[in-house]
């Protein structure tokens, strides 16, 4: 096992999936003792820019005016690895990963992952539309041969409306309208869906959703937690 490394979680974004983040860290770390699970330091910028509207050119506030700051910060207290629990954000990873001297951990490089090893050839993906119009998930499924399906206009708007207009809000979200979007991508053909949005794997922690959505928070908990140095709870994982 490698030596333990100390996790920097660039959060806020929003300030429930780093809460849950946290949450999946201490929940799936084989630790039998306090002094067993991953050190970390959390920023939580909530007022970091929204990602989707600077994507989209609705805002020219730039979230990497905040974000880089704060990685620095991070690896300026000692974080020699850093997770970041949203996937809009990796909208900027690229440019924020050339100005960290740390390695960053990739939450949709890591769903795609999960996505080949289960042998997935074509999944729907559920995410912002900053997420889904910049073609990130895209770009790592090329690599690995995988079909990424998303929504149509209409069905689009309503996973906006769940993610800014219910679950950001601190509301429950409407799971019959969830029903209907996950139908209509079955309806596409898709072997899986993956939850691309860190506020829609707070839907799969409420709602116990079964093993057709892959939850990308998941999955970056998992590689976080070995890249500190530690062992899933998961014998399969380890």
């Amino acid at each position: 096992m490698a030596k333990s490394k100390l996790l920097g979680i660039l959060g806020g974004l929003g300030p429930m999936s780093t809460v849950y983040f946290y949450e999946l860290l201490t929940a799936l770390t084989d630790a039998k003792c306090d002094q067993e699970h991953i050190d970390m330091v959390i920023s939580s910028r909530a007022t970091t820019p929204d990602r989707t509207a600077y994507i989209l050119g609705k805002s020219d506030e730039n979230p990497l005016d905040v974000m880089i700051p704060e990685a620095k910060k991070l690896v300026a207290y000692g974080a020699e690895v850093i997770a970041i629990p949203c996937n809009t954000a990796h909208y900027f990873y690229d440019r924020l990963a050339a100005e960290i001297d740390v390695p960053i951990l990739n939450i949709i490089e890591e769903s795609v992952k999960r996505l080949r090893e289960d042998g997935i050839k074509r999944f729907g993906l559920l995410a912002t539309e900053g997420t889904v119009k910049s073609g990130t998930y895209q770009k790592y499924c090329d690599a690995h041969g995988i079909e990424c399906v998303v929504p149509d206009d209409e069905h689009q708007r309503m996973v906006s409306e769940i993610i800014y207009g219910e679950i950001k809000r601190n509301l429950p979200a409407d799971m019959k309208r969830f029903g209907e979007i996950s139908d209509h991508m079955r309806s596409l053909g898709c072997e899986r869906l993956i939850l691309g949005c860190t506020e829609l794997s707070l839907i799969k922690r409420d709602n116990k959703l079964g093993d057709y959505y892959t939850d990308s928070l998941e999955c970056l908990a998992l590689a976080t937690i070995k890249a500190c140095g530690k062992r899933t709870i998961l014998p399969s994982d380890n």
